[in-house]
């Protein structure tokens, strides 16, 4: 139970105040009862430790005593702290409020982290901190504070998984990191499911210098030893590989082609004037009501625009067959996967967190700072996807035999 404060001591303490600063400023009447509070607990750990109260003598066997104080300065929320470390004469004291080697005090880490989260570097934590808390940090100080998060990282990458997942979409965001001393375009793949609650989770994240069949059958199977035995549907944006790779994995998962990056791959090919009127027909294959719709739709499209853009109808005609698993679901359903902007909106965040970082030193600080930053940003996915329980009644009846026996 919390000890009660009286009135008349809160009085007295505040006897002299007149302003803000003499309560809450560096010097002010908080940050001296902290560092006085700081002071008395370490020397009742000290007395704990010794067995008896100062200027008392130990009741049984050689006396180990009080051995003078060791000054420290601890860098906390209101500013410096300058305390006092009690010694004993054997140099067997631990002190557990302000264990050794620790220059920090109050949520100081946090704080680093917190900053560093939302993309600012090292000499912006530096000027950040010295103009709130009047406190100067060294780069390596906020560096190891950064680095405990390292095993975090490799922690969560390699959590266990839902044994199924009915919907996962994988994309890549591009950043500069300096690898064997050159600096180089490097591709961060993003793996983002909905649960069978119709939650957002971020799966894990991947590099690779090189995309290709043997990179995405390598993601496939940490997945699965992690745990996740099935996926109903993939939503991908031609990621090069992506589909055989899959395929020996999960041979049951059936891959959705985003169709606004298929639309905005084909109005590339469109001059201004024209775009809106081809924006028009193409919405024709799209939004048809069955594939077979769709298909006289395109070929609609191409006898009428085939002379002049012949690179439009061969690209629908050559991924038809990744384009139009979503015919096959009513609309409930059709809506979370014909599009891969779910992960979009999460690239994008990224983009906007590491846009002030022109240079990544190595993967794993991204990997920090995209972990840290996720932190932040899935504390906002508080609310399943949008008409989550009736698509989740459509795949109960499409896929009932797929799906865990406990729901």
């Amino acid at each position: 139970m919390k000890a009660a404060i009286k009135d008349e001591l809160l009085d007295e303490l505040l006897k002299n105040y007149s302003q803000p600063g003499d309560l809450l400023g560096p010097d002010g009447l908080l940050t001296e009862l902290k560092k006085r509070l700081i002071n008395r607990v370490l020397e009742s750990e000290l007395t704990t430790h010794l067995g008896y109260e100062k200027h008392q003598s130990s009741s049984a066997g050689p006396p180990n005593a009080r051995n003078g104080h060791s000054s420290k300065t601890l860098r906390s929320d209101d500013g410096k702290l300058p305390v006092k470390i009690p010694r004993d004469r054997n140099g067997g004291f631990e002190p557990s409020l302000v264990p050794k080697h620790q220059r920090h005090f109050d949520g100081f880490d946090e704080a680093i982290i917190s900053l560093y989260s939302r993309g600012l570097g090292v000499r912006e934590i530096q000027q950040h901190l010295l103009e709130i808390y009047k406190v100067e940090v060294s780069a390596a100080l906020i560096s190891n504070a950064t680095e405990a998060v390292a095993e975090e990282v490799k922690a969560w990458q390699n959590r266990p998984l839902d044994a199924v997942y009915p919907i996962v979409y994988f994309d890549a965001i591009v950043v500069k990191i300096r690898h064997d001393g050159k600096v180089a375009n490097r591709a961060i793949y993003l793996a983002l499911a909905i649960n069978l609650e119709g939650n957002k989770e971020v799966l894990g994240m991947w590099s690779s210098e090189n995309e290709g069949s043997r990179f995405w059958l390598g993601v496939a199977t940490e997945l699965r030893n992690r745990g996740l035995n099935d996926i109903f549907i993939c939503c991908v944006d031609g990621l090069s590989g992506f589909g055989p790779a899959l395929e020996a994995v999960y041979p049951n998962c059936r891959i959705q082609r985003c169709i606004v990056h298929q639309l905005r791959n084909s109005l590339r090919f469109v001059g201004w004037k024209e775009r809106k009127a081809v924006a028009s027909q193409l919405r024709r294959i799209y939004t048809a009501p069955t594939a077979q719709a769709a298909k006289t739709a395109l070929e609609d499209f191409r006898a009428v625009h085939d002379a002049r853009y012949p690179a439009i109808g061969k690209s629908w005609e050559a991924n038809w067959h990744e384009l139009t698993p979503f015919f096959d679901y009513p609309p409930e359903i059709r809506r979370i996967i014909y599009t891969t902007n779910a992960i979009e909106s999460l690239n994008s965040s990224f983009r906007k967190i590491s846009r002030h970082r022109n240079l990544f030193p190595t993967v794993e600080s991204l990997y920090k700072l995209f972990y840290l930053s996720l932190r932040n940003i899935s504390a906002r996915w508080t609310r399943p996807v949008n008409q989550w329980r009736d698509a989740l009644n459509r795949f109960q009846i499409e896929f009932g035999d797929r799906m865990p026996p406990s729901l």
